[in-house]
C-alpha cells in the first residue's frame, strides 16, 4: 500500500509541475550505464563517466531532471551529492513515471515496426559490452 501511496504522489507532483506556464519538459535519466563507470553490478556505484557533470548541466537548462535507478535512492542520493550533481535533479526514484523521454542504456525504441524490434531485441547489446 506504501509503495502505491508514493507512486500515486510522485505522478500527481510530476503531472502538476509539468503543466506549469512556463513548465520544463520531464527527462529521466538512468543511473547504472549512462552516468556512472558501469560495467558490472555491484554493490557499490562505479566512478562517475567522463563527461556526464557537462551532460547533466546542459540537459537541466532545458529540462527538469528525475533520476531513475534500481539502486536505493538513499544511496544514489549520495553518490550524485558526492559528484556535487545532485542539485540537478528534482529527486530520485525506482519507478518509471510520465516523461518527455527516458535516457536508459537498456532501451530499444519502437517505431511501430514489430519485426524489426524483435531483431533488434535479439541483437542487443549494452554500450559498455560491445
Amino acid at each position: 500500500m506504501y509503495k502505491i501511496l508514493v507512486i500515486l504522489i510522485i505522478f500527481i507532483i510530476n503531472i502538476s509541475l509539468s503543466y506549469g506556464n512556463n513548465a520544463k519538459k520531464t527527462l529521466m535519466v538512468d543511473l547504472d550505464g549512462v552516468l556512472d563507470n558501469y560495467i558490472f553490478y555491484t554493490d557499490e556505484i562505479p566512478s562517475i563517466r567522463t563527461g556526464a557533470k557537462d551532460f547533466i548541466k546542459k540537459l537541466s537548462d532545458n529540462y527538469e531532471l528525475i533520476l531513475f535507478t534500481t539502486r536505493s535512492p538513499k544511496q544514489a542520493t549520495q553518490w550524485l551529492q558526492q559528484n556535487k550533481i545532485d542539485s540537478y535533479f528534482k529527486y530520485v526514484t525506482n519507478v518509471k513515471i510520465p516523461a518527455y523521454i527516458y535516457i536508459d542504456d537498456r532501451a530499444i525504441k519502437f517505431n511501430g515496426d514489430y519485426n524489426k524490434t524483435i531483431k533488434e531485441i535479439e541483437n542487443f547489446r549494452v554500450h559498455w559490452k560491445k
